[in-house]
């Protein structure tokens, strides 16, 4: 699964362009890096501000903030980028690929509506940096929630399970396959996110999601535009999806 997005020049111009230990990780962000996760939260939250009506609130919500800040994104990106790596900006992580920019990791998890001990499913796993992000969200306490995440980039897959692994990330499950089955064998699912675009919503991630959940996804041609869908599956199983965001994703691929 390939990922990598930027987004269309009208939303671009529309934006105007302290964590303790996470709920989820065993292991606190590293301090050195503080000022600069606060710093990120902050443009996040300013580029947040200017849509509340596609998030349906003033700010981004305090569980998905905390999340923001608790995740050492500097782990998750190449050493040498370290530098920048709480920049409000995607940035390249190998195989042409890169790790999402802050704003679309926050916008897409919050448009989730997941909470602690809810079972969720993200298809295009990367770095592994939003599936961590999902895993601070979904955890703590005891309620401890679950991430189920498939890539289909063999090393990609490796790398961000060792990754997870190493800081602590015990509630993420990471496979290696095509992100267009989904992992039925751990549905149904409470949310359901997906970080490439399709021309259409896969039906199989449908078929996984429970009734009252959500799947959140980019959906589009591949030279055209892409919309950011939600869809909602009520508790009879019909399906609503409404377009919230003009996005420019790369196609996903499988199937």
């Amino acid at each position: 699964m390939r990922r990598r997005h930027t987004l269309t020049a009208a939303f671009v111009m529309a934006l105007a362009l302290g964590a303790g230990p996470g709920a989820c990780g065993g292991k606190p962000p590293a301090d050195d890096y503080r000022v600069e996760r606060e710093r990120m939260l902050a443009a996040v939250d300013a580029d947040c501000a200017r849509l509340p009506d596609v998030i349906g609130r003033p700010r981004l919500s305090e569980r998905v903030r905390q999340a923001m800040l608790a995740v050492p994104r500097h782990e998750f990106v190449p050493p040498d980028l370290r530098g920048s790596a709480y920049v409000n900006n995607a940035l390249p992580i190998g195989h042409g690929q890169t790790i999402s920019q802050p704003t679309i990791v926050a916008l897409m998890t919050e448009l989730m509506q997941v909470g602690p001990g809810d079972t969720v499913l993200e298809v295009g796993t990367g770095s592994g940096y939003q599936a961590a992000v999902l895993c601070e969200v979904v955890g703590g306490g005891s309620a401890r929630g679950h991430v189920h995440t498939i890539e289909i980039v063999g090393a990609l897959a490796k790398s961000a399970k060792e990754k997870l692994a190493r800081l602590g990330y015990a509630n993420v499950t990471v496979y290696e396959g095509d992100g267009y089955a989904g992992v039925p064998a751990h549905a149904p699912y409470d949310a359901v996110m997906v970080t490439a675009a399709p021309e259409k919503v896969p039906q199989a991630l449908l078929d996984q999601l429970k009734p009252g959940g959500r799947l959140v996804l980019p959906v589009g041609p591949v030279h055209g535009v892409q919309e950011l869908v939600v869809v909602e599956k009520a508790e009879d199983g019909s399906v609503k999806s409404r377009e919230v965001l003009p996005v420019r994703f790369v196609p996903m691929v499988g199937e």
